[in-house]
């Protein structure tokens, strides 16, 4: 008993040995950057190595998403790394504003406030209804669902859309009498399949589309095929894996709910959503079209601001902020032209090659900070914009291949879990896998050939 205690004790020990470590070596960086240097060549390299420890710890402590022994999410971790680059000298105070990107915050914002204002109005309820009435089937239900899911995450942030239609899934499967878990995953991987089509459709994409400059209609029209061949491959392995589930052909018949909705609410925010993908294929940038029309639509006399407010995911934002002063230091600071000569050595001009090690990349410290690390070696290649829209079709088909390979998946699991439904690390493994496998073969070949 003493020893099962002692086991549990160790990683807490070690997390907070090494978080001290890191914070040593960052002052005592800094600490040189004042006492030795104005110019920021500290000796000894010192702020190469806080530079070092800083970014490996940080990447380390986001890919598990949290630090053993402390109450620190990955918003926290992203904005302590950025923290501590500053303290060290591998960045200064200037740079540092300059390497947040405020079109990724501004088009992420925008569109959270777009997804809130169709939740709040009861547009997906409607949408959950129409579901009730349309899925006589298992077969039908489950094509519904990633139909919706992958879609509807093609245009407004996948996070967003699996924090609306998880609950309604869960609660419709429910009323059905139906196993909610392929359902649920459905809800997930077609999220992730489908937000690969458009610049809007997941953090990454946003990044990608502001780093590229990539045209909104072009984005779409080189990665949307591959999205919805993989919808198709989702649903086809889902029903396979589930064969039980879907191999029965029982009439699904579910109790009448009473819809609660506010019509001119509805319109308006569907219209307001038409308007800005409009304005995305139109060429207007995407992070002023999404702003304005959020902006707009705080402009109610219905809905109150601080509900819109609370939909907000804050903390994504925050991360993201600290991300991009976390990866502007490691980038001033180990980036030199021998790096820039060895990286190019291993072809990234390639679309295989950079989709495979983009692939892996998501999978070790997650899709978001697995961009941010490419951005300085994608930059340099002849047809950079070949090369964003492979990293930005591997980065998120990539995120099927585990439960922690997107935030997306995250939440469906964690709000599956708040209402006892749990599932487990091979429930997902069994199908996330080969549908990966599948998409990122069918992508690359597209993107390649």
């Amino acid at each position: 008993m003493v020893d099962n205690t002692k086991r549990r004790h160790w990683p807490i020990i070690l997390s907070i040995l090494f978080l001290a470590l890191v914070i040593f070596i960052s002052l005592s960086s800094g600490l040189q950057a004042i006492l030795f240097s104005t110019d920021h060549h500290l000796p000894w390299e010192g702020h190469r190595i806080a530079a070092g420890v800083i970014f490996i710890g940080s990447y380390l402590a986001l890919s598990i998403g949290k630090i053993p022994g402390l109450s620190i999410d990955r918003a926290g971790i992203a904005l302590v790394g950025a923290g501590l680059m500053l303290a060290s000298g591998a960045l200064g105070l200037e740079d540092a504003y300059k390497a947040v990107d405020l079109d990724t915050i501004t088009l992420l914002l925008g569109m959270m406030i777009v997804v809130a204002s169709l939740r709040l109005s009861g547009f997906f309820a409607v949408v959950n209804g129409w579901g009730r009435v349309n899925a006589k089937r298992p077969l039908i239900l489950l094509c519904l669902i990633v139909a919706i899911s992958g879609m509807v995450s093609a245009f407004l942030v996948n996070d967003a859309i699996c924090l609306v239609l998880t609950p309604m899934v869960l609660e419709l499967t429910l009323a059905l009498g139906r196993k909610p878990i392929p359902y649920l995953l459905a809800v997930a991987m077609a999220s992730n399949v489908g937000s690969t089509a458009t610049i809007t459709g997941n953090p990454q994409n946003i990044m990608i589309g502001s780093f590229s400059h990539i045209p909104y209609g072009n984005f779409a029209l080189s990665l949307y095929p591959i999205a919805m061949i993989g919808l198709v491959v989702t649903v086809i392995l889902i029903a396979v894996v589930y064969r039980s589930e879907f191999s029965s052909n029982a009439r699904l018949e579910a109790p009448a709910q009473k819809i609660r909705v506010n019509r001119v609410l509805v319109i308006r925010a569907l219209l307001a959503t038409v308007i800005m993908i409009g304005l995305f294929f139109a060429g207007v940038v995407p992070a002023k079209a999404a702003i304005i029309m959020g902006g707009l639509l705080l402009l109610s006399r219905r809905v109150k601001s601080h509900r819109i407010y609370a939909e907000i995911d804050w903390s994504l934002l925050l991360m993201f902020a600290g991300l991009f002063i976390i990866v502007a230091g490691a980038q001033h600071a180990l980036i030199t032209p021998n790096t820039m000569t060895a990286v190019g050595k291993w072809h990234l001009d390639q679309v295989p090659i950079l989709s495979a090690l983009t692939a892996l990349l998501s999978n070790l410290v997650s899709n978001v900070p697995a961009v941010l690390v490419l951005k300085p070696f994608v930059e340099v290649l002849k047809n950079h914009d070949k090369a964003w829209l492979v990293i930005a079709m591997a980065s998120t088909l990539a995120g099927n291949f585990t439960i922690l390979g997107s935030i997306a998946n995250l939440i469906v699991v964690q709000k599956a879990a708040a209402s006892g439904v749990v599932i487990s690390f091979w429930d997902y493994f069994r199908v996330g896998a080969p549908l990966t496998v599948i998409t990122l073969v069918i992508g690359t070949l597209w993107l390649w050939l």
